[in-house]
């Protein structure tokens, strides 16, 4: 639940997530209702062995938006990128911008997923669905990757408007299909391997893509 911060020019090498934002856990989170919002991260290297080198969530339920992460370098990591929350969250992940990112051993390069969390008590609101969009990412270069990207949004809440531009990723792991994808849509541009048909639609047929930048007094409009 922090605002206005910046991280920058930092190595960072850890068991668990390298950075990881998050605000509020379940009611306890949505009624503090303080997000974590206008945060800029860049030129940081990051490691980790055992979960995410970045991720948002899951204890997102005052919400986090106006995330920006630029000229991050990313090795020897479980998961390169992650985003995850689940049933009973509330709040939202949305206004999210990732570019300029440079990959290097990872597992799986990108991961959003709405099945991953615990509850801090039995009084958490099943029929809270936290809300995710509004995620680009763009300008990432990736060797030595097991899986490009998992997207696995909730049935009642899917994920919407994930953007993906300029991805180029070389996958070492053979598999037939480097991309899962359930419960997601979104569009996508020069993106290797393809992605699942669920983001295959046109950057240009959207207006929320690289709407984020815009704020920090760049244009990547559509």
């Amino acid at each position: 639940s922090c605002m206005n911060m910046c991280i920058e020019d930092s190595v960072i090498n850890v068991g668990h997530d390298a950075i990881v934002l998050k605000s509020g856990w379940d009611e306890y989170g949505i009624s503090y209702g303080k997000p974590t919002s206008e945060i800029h991260i860049r030129r940081v290297l990051l490691q980790s062995s055992l979960a995410s080198a970045f991720a948002l969530g899951s204890e997102m339920s005052g919400g986090i938006d106006h995330i920006r992460l630029e000229k991050a370098q990313i090795h020897d990591s479980h998961t390169g990128i992650k985003i995850k929350t689940t049933q009973g969250r509330g709040g939202y992940i949305k206004d999210i911008f990732i570019s300029d990112i440079l990959m290097d051993n990872v597992e799986t390069a990108f991961e959003f997923t709405g099945h991953c969390g615990t509850h801090p008590d039995e009084h958490y609101d099943p029929s809270a669905f936290p809300i995710v969009g509004q995620i680009t990412v763009m300008d990432v270069v990736g060797t030595k990757i097991g899986s490009a990207g998992k997207f696995d949004g909730l049935q009642q809440a899917p994920f919407t408007s994930i953007c993906l531009s300029n991805i180029h990723l070389d996958i070492i792991s053979g598999i037939s299909v480097p991309w899962s994808c359930s419960n997601v849509t979104g569009f996508s541009d020069c993106v290797f391997p393809e992605p699942c048909p669920a983001l295959q639609n046109k950057l240009s047929n959207s207006s929320l893509c690289y709407s984020l930048p815009s704020i920090y007094g760049y244009s990547y409009s559509s």
